[in-house]
């Protein structure tokens, strides 16, 4: 799942919105939205994402932390290494190799490493 299907769930959940009528109000498929939700599929567009803004009344905060997590939530991550340092493409490849198995203490730990300044 992303953090955009977490969010997008959520919401749904929380105001009892069933998924055809949000695919129905935003025009995609409830197949599509599914798939968003389950992270089968990339980040939404910002047109998608303005409509479940609108569709939900979201604004200000409550917009911008969708639209944000919108961007974060590519399920299939690329990085490029190329000109950082063996310990930078290594870390990353570890990275790669073993995120599923890590648990969700160690993913907060290496967020907040990543949140600190530098």
């Amino acid at each position: 799942m992303t953090p955009f299907g977490a969010r997008l769930r959520a919401l749904r959940e929380q105001r009892g919105v069933k998924l055809a009528d949000l695919a129905s109000a935003v025009q995609v498929s409830s197949a599509y939205l599914s798939a968003l939700e389950h992270g089968r599929r990339g980040r939404p567009s910002a047109g998608l994402v303005h409509q479940v803004n609108e569709f939900f009344g979201l604004i200000w905060d409550d917009a911008e932390e969708l639209s944000r997590l919108a961007r974060l939530s590519h399920p299939r991550v690329t990085l490029d290494t190329a000109g950082l340092s063996p310990e930078a493409t290594e870390f990353a490849n570890r990275l790669a190799a073993t995120i599923r198995k890590l648990p969700p203490e160690t993913i907060a730990r290496l967020a907040d490493a990543l949140d600190a300044p530098p």
